[in-house]
């Protein structure tokens, strides 16, 4: 059985983090829902295995907001 791998496995988490930031600039917050929508499947689809995807849905689903 896979497991998700949860470690830090960016070769550049700052240039992501950047591009990331870059893509949702200047856009509406229904434009900026509907990119991270389409870059959720797409990045589903490149991992592809269903165990691990409910893994990664199962973690993100845990909120914890702190005050």
């Amino acid at each position: 059985m896979s497991k998700l791998n949860t470690d830090t496995n960016f070769t550049d988490a700052d240039a992501f983090y950047a591009a990331l930031a870059d893509v949702h600039r200047d856009r509406s917050d229904a434009e900026s829902a509907a990119i991270n929508a389409r870059l959720i499947l797409l990045l589903a689809n490149q991992v592809g295995d269903q165990h691990i995807l409910e893994q990664a849905l199962a973690i993100a689903g845990q909120i914890h907001i702190e005050e």
